[in-house]
């Protein structure tokens, strides 16, 4: 395998540096998941992004422990699933996790989704974090579909910012206003369903990028996350695929190439929205 250049960090608000790229297992089958995050870390990735709700926690700790990879070079990211908002409920969700994953800790845990004051208050799930936080059982907390007013809300209500605001981002639904507020407020943005579900990778402009730069539709429009600053986690479990899409380090696409993915936003979701969905 030749050399590729090394995984960029940023650092979050508290120091904690978080690679910018990552694996993500999101509807990875249990039975896949192992095998797609050894495939992953045999590649040069260090950064895996799960959740409880997943149903394969169990898997990407095997995975991280027979990789031979060690832990702390390791960054693991898990959720907190909408089920256990109440208080006492996200903490012991939070210690299920750790054993699920069999590790002491985690890089980073957020709350899934904000959801609806009928299926708790998220404040509340909130101050349940900030304890984990304080404990060091999380090294970073963060939240994930949080709008501006959610954040609003905790920013008046508790004490701890979130590290991070996992979102929905692609080049069909940018989301440059709640980017700009988690820039505002010392927030790094993560985008989830970075290549929209595989139905960007036909569209004219990008294609026409990717032949130009003898690149393939997804290592563009990974690139184009990855220059905006945000941190991109794509799945796949075919191993071809995950080493494709971690060679984004050595090209990079031009200003007018930056523009011209960005005019495709047509504020068109794959997802939920955080406003309506209450889980």
């Amino acid at each position: 395998m030749s050399s590729v250049p090394s995984v960029p960090t940023l650092t979050l608000n508290n120091g904690v540096e978080i690679p910018q790229l990552g694996l993500g297992v999101f509807q990875v089958d249990p039975q896949e998941t192992t095998a797609s995050v050894l495939s992953a870390l045999e590649v040069g990735y260090r950064h895996i992004d799960t959740a409880e709700m997943y149903g394969n926690e169990k898997e990407v700790g095997r995975a991280v422990r027979e990789s031979g990879v060690p832990r702390d070079e390791v960054f693991i990211t898990s959720k907190l699933n909408n089920g256990f908002h109440a208080h006492d409920d996200a903490l012991t969700a939070f210690a299920r996790t750790l054993e699920d994953l069999d590790t002491d800790y985690v890089d980073l845990f957020l709350i899934h989704w904000p959801l609806l004051p009928s299926r708790g208050d998220y404040a509340d799930t909130w101050r349940a974090l900030e304890e984990i936080y304080h404990s060091g059982r999380a090294k970073a907390i963060g939240v994930s579909n949080f709008n501006p007013h959610h954040l609003n809300r905790l920013f008046e209500e508790t004490e701890v910012v979130p590290a991070v605001n996992q979102i929905e981002i692609h080049p069909y639904f940018a989301q440059d206003d709640v980017r700009a507020f988690n820039t505002e407020h010392g927030i790094a943005t993560e985008a989830w369903a970075p290549l929209t579900q595989g139905k960007v990778l036909d569209d004219p402009v990008v294609t026409s990028v990717a032949e130009r730069l003898e690149r393939t539709p997804a290592q563009v429009v990974l690139r184009w996350h990855i220059q905006r600053g945000d941190i991109v986690f794509p799945k796949s479990v075919t191993p071809s695929r995950i080493e494709e899409n971690f060679r984004i380090f050595d090209f990079e696409l031009t200003a007018g190439d930056m523009a011209a993915i960005t005019s495709l936003d047509r504020n068109w979701r794959t997802g939920l929205d955080p406003d309506t969905n209450n889980g």
